[in-house]
């Protein structure tokens, strides 16, 4: 079985791991292990932009308590502070490196999104996320110190507590590599989880595939706590369409005037002022759980988001991807309005860290979505999230330089020897789409009391199977992923029991107020207690 020694491990390629790379590779020799291409996580995706106080008329306070707001009162201050005060350094350091943001003039254009009081995001037309992938993807290919490992799954993190030796510390991780179908062993002092978060959990998402939690869950078996996991954001306007599987309609649509309305079977009216008198600015728990409840009230698929009030130059402009797809599906924005549909997008909880990416583990760290650090609280700001994933890679990789050097006992090869190649394929194919089912109709939207019991009790019976396939059983990707999924979906559920309120992206018909003090949901592994 091949077997890697490096100064550190990234698992995951998106804007946080590629990021830290960047930052590591001049010191130190840096492994980038993701399980498909690099190009294939959530960041690619990412439409709006990056949020950052760059305008005279604008002001850290500003975007401090912008992100308090949307956070519902479970955000940590001191972490809201420490990225929005690096928010302007990063946007440089990704001028830097040639992302070609739109400008205005020779300045850079700010977009407005909901929840945000000033425009303050940072953009590159509707596609944000795509040009900043393609840009570090580049300059990561021609850099020096980084060895790419694409098509290699994790399988599990390395401990000394899982070898039987002293203590509990990262060692580095076991990996399934889809092309030799081997799982390869890598060892390093200090490993970087950047894997993303969970938006696969779900029926219907705007995540790709790749997003299966399988940081959080690897790491939550490594011992790590794990917090706030019950609040999953769902975006209010995923392009709802027979052909389409995950596309999304930008928020920064409504900060330029999109309006939700009915459809014309139901009266056609704008409905978001009946809401929230922030109207379609509001914050996307908000409009979620309006579009939410305006679907069920009507009996409704999709309610309309229009912005046909636009200019087509306008939309040309500021809209060229969307504009395009919805014409590739026969949907022309200038004239009429996009069907839209609430759909599982972001994972606001995730592994426990500090300030600079430390998790409960010497050694490892978690930056991006898989982490919780307290940024997002009970409801991720928009825009926020690809600041996140730099301004944490940037702290992480400045700990780890100045971590002590640390001797590394020996580590066994990965033995496959007792297990066989299943040939009932078909059983994993019918978990993961029970899991994602019932995940969708019980810890959706609006959850109760007798759904959560109901999702908890399919959960435990499917635990049992896989891990029986586990254990008996030649790995394989479909297996990673559905047993992460499985333990992810059960860390959701026990969340959502615990928090016996609605705040923010969490909404309880059993207990539908704001409880009191404020706090975040951490639950600790069984190897902790």
């Amino acid at each position: 079985m091949a077997s890697h020694d490096f100064d550190v491990l990234i698992v995951g390629s998106g804007l946080a791991g590629l990021s830290a790379a960047l930052h590591l590779a001049p010191t130190h020799r840096v492994a980038v292990i993701t399980k498909r291409t690099l190009q294939d996580g959530s960041s690619g995706w990412a439409q709006g932009g990056i949020a950052a106080v760059l305008a005279d008329d604008d002001s850290f306070a500003a975007h401090i308590e912008d992100t308090l707001v949307a956070g519902a009162g479970l955000c940590d201050l001191a972490t809201t502070r420490f990225v929005v005060e690096n928010a302007p350094e990063s946007i440089a350091w990704l001028r830097g490196l040639g992302v070609p943001f739109t400008l205005e003039g020779d300045q850079l254009h700010l977009t407005r999104e909901g929840g945000h009081s000033a425009r303050r995001i940072a953009h590159v037309t509707d596609a944000t996320g795509a040009a900043v992938q393609r840009t570090l993807i580049d300059v990561v290919r021609s850099t020096p110190g980084i060895t790419l490992f694409e098509q290699h799954t994790l399988v599990d993190l390395i401990t000394t507590r899982k070898l039987g030796l002293p203590g509990n510390r990262c060692l580095g991780l076991y990996a399934l590599d889809s092309d030799t179908d081997e799982v390869v062993t890598f060892r390093a002092p200090q490993t970087i989880l950047a894997t993303g978060g969970a938006g696969k959990v779900y029926l219907y998402t705007t995540n790709p595939d790749t997003a299966t939690g399988d940081g959080i869950a690897a790491a939550w078996r490594a011992g790590c706590r794990v917090a706030n996991m019950e609040f999953i954001q769902f975006h209010p306007t995923g392009l709802y369409h027979p052909h389409e599987k995950s596309f999304l309609i930008s928020e920064a649509v409504r900060g330029e005037g999109g309006q939700l309305k009915l459809p014309p079977s139901a009266g056609g009216k704008r409905f978001m002022p009946d809401h929230d008198p922030r109207a379609e600015l509001a914050p996307r728990d908000v409009v979620a759980r309006a579009i939410d409840f305006e679907m069920k009230k009507h009996g409704l698929d999709c309610v309309h988001l229009d912005i046909s009030h636009q200019s087509p130059a306008f939309l040309q402009e500021h809209f060229p991807n969307i504009l395009a797809h919805c014409a590739s599906l026969g949907i022309d924005i200038t004239k009429e309005p996009i069907p839209v549909v609430p759909t599982a997008h972001f994972t606001c909880g995730g592994v426990l860290t500090d300030l600079a990416g430390r998790t409960d583990l010497p050694g490892l760290f978690a930056v991006g979505e898989v982490a919780y650090t307290g940024l997002h609280g009970a409801n991720r700001l928009a825009s926020n999230s690809l600041l996140e994933c730099m301004v944490f890679a940037r702290a992480a990789a400045l700990a780890i330089a100045a971590a002590p050097a640390t001797e590394l006992p020996a580590v066994p090869a990965w033995d496959d020897s007792r297990v066989t190649d299943a040939d009932e394929s078909v059983v994993i194919s019918h978990n993961w789409d029970e899991l994602r089912r019932f995940m969708w109709d019980y810890v959706g939207i609006v959850r109760t009391n007798k759904r959560l019991e109901r999702a908890a009790h399919r959960i435990a019976m499917l635990q049992g199977e896989i891990q029986e396939f586990y254990a008996h059983f030649h790995v394989t990707r479909d297996l990673l992923e559905l047993r992460n999924l499985v333990q992810v979906a059960d860390l959701i559920v026990k969340s959502a029991q615990l928090r016996r309120e609605s705040r923010g992206l969490h909404f309880s018909r059993d207990y539908p107020e704001v409880a009191a003090p404020a706090a975040p949901t951490i639950l600790v592994p069984p190897v902790q207690r």
